[in-house]
């Protein structure tokens, strides 16, 4: 019975000086919508900076980039002008993905007559704003430059 007693205090001392806060796993969704390579640098800039401040504090953040609409060019390969720092970012960083919206390359194709593809980074879900909704109900931060 004291164990119990003795437990309030001491998890509420180490709660007060945030010693069960280390190791934490945070999940941020970051939604680029927007064909304005300002905006997709200020994401790529969100999920570097992010990163960079959860791992010096001893945390883990999982980041996922969902683009959509004209914001899909910044999967595409060769049109996209943050390709290079994406590819870079991917294999730099093992917390972080891409989801292209389907629905938005579908469009795409049919209005440019062929298939357009997306880089190898990025994986094709079926809607970007239906993964947005699937991350917020995971506990996933919404973010959007």
């Amino acid at each position: 019975m004291m164990k119990r007693f003795l437990a309030g205090p001491v998890l509420a001392a180490f709660l007060a000086t945030g010693a069960l806060a280390e190791g934490m796993v945070h999940k941020l969704a970051i939604h680029v919508d927007q064909n304005d390579p300002a905006v997709m640098n200020i994401a790529l800039n969100n999920a570097q900076n992010a990163a960079n401040y959860y791992e010096s504090q001893g945390d883990e953040l999982i980041i996922e980039i969902v683009a959509h609409g004209p914001g899909l060019n910044m999967f595409i390969p060769g049109k996209s002008p943050v390709e290079q720092r994406i590819s870079t970012m991917s294999l730099e960083m093992d917390n972080i993905s891409f989801a292209a919206c389907g629905n938005t390359i579908r469009g795409m194709s049919k209005k440019a007559g062929h298939e357009i593809k997306v880089m190898d980074e990025a994986k094709v879900v079926t809607s970007g704003v239906v993964r947005l909704i699937e991350l917020q109900e995971d506990g996933y931060s919404y973010v959007r430059p």
